[in-house]
């Protein structure tokens, strides 16, 4: 059975391989930051993270899906995901920046927040209706309180946090100053895989099926 990611991350992609999978890539043609406006006009108030983050996900998973159908002969699953990290009531995306990256960080050290993943898993079977499934995971990341300004500038110089939610990886450079991460570890990555799996359950698809 085809898989398609319906995104270009590389966590996301590495996490897949890791879990026996070799799924085909596809850049979704989605605006995200218009995607959430419209949807906040609509509602008249901001989204909470696991809104918004499903809300990405199926705009994402939806844009492939709907492609890989238009070509009538994909057979598998699409997955879409969207992750967003919440600390102190604020919710931070990439910080894109050096120093918003620092000040993120400066703001993180001995604290605890929450990262936001939504999932959106689609099965496509040529000649029938496309059928979704979604879900959002969560999981607590607690960070070192003694992460020193050094320790900060030269994490922020590598550039590692300043493309990643929430400015921090878990399975890189950044991990090192993670003292605790309770949920699904991988969630903290990028994409919950036993979320990823239960979804593909619920669509009659069993996990082990999807290994290369």
């Amino acid at each position: 059975m085809r898989v398609c990611l319906a995104s270009t991350s590389p966590a996301r992609l590495m996490l897949l391989r890791q879990a026996g999978i070799e799924p085909m890539t596809m850049s979704p043609e989605v605006d995200e930051d218009a995607v959430a406006a419209a949807a906040e006009k609509e509602r008249g108030a901001e989204l909470a993270p696991e809104e918004l983050v499903l809300l990405l996900a199926r705009a994402k998973a939806a844009d492939a899906a709907r492609r890989l159908a238009s070509d009538g002969d994909f057979d598998g699953l699409v997955i879409g995901g969207d992750s967003m990290f919440a600390l102190g009531g604020r919710v931070y995306g990439k910080p894109y920046t050096p120093e918003e990256a620092t000040r993120r960080w400066q703001e993180m050290r001995g604290a605890t927040g929450i990262l936001h993943s939504g999932h959106s898993v689609y099965r496509l079977t040529p000649g029938a209706e496309p059928v979704e499934v979604t879900a959002v995971a969560h999981a607590a990341v607690t960070f070192a309180d003694d992460v020193s300004d050094g320790e900060i500038a030269a994490y922020v110089a590598s550039g590692e946090p300043l493309h990643v939610a929430g400015a921090f990886t878990v399975d890189s450079l950044g991990g090192a100053f993670i003292t605790r991460v309770e949920g699904d570890p991988s969630t903290v990555v990028g994409m919950s895989l036993s979320t990823v799996r239960r979804l593909a359950a619920d669509l009659g698809v069993r996990w082990t099926d999807l290994w290369s």
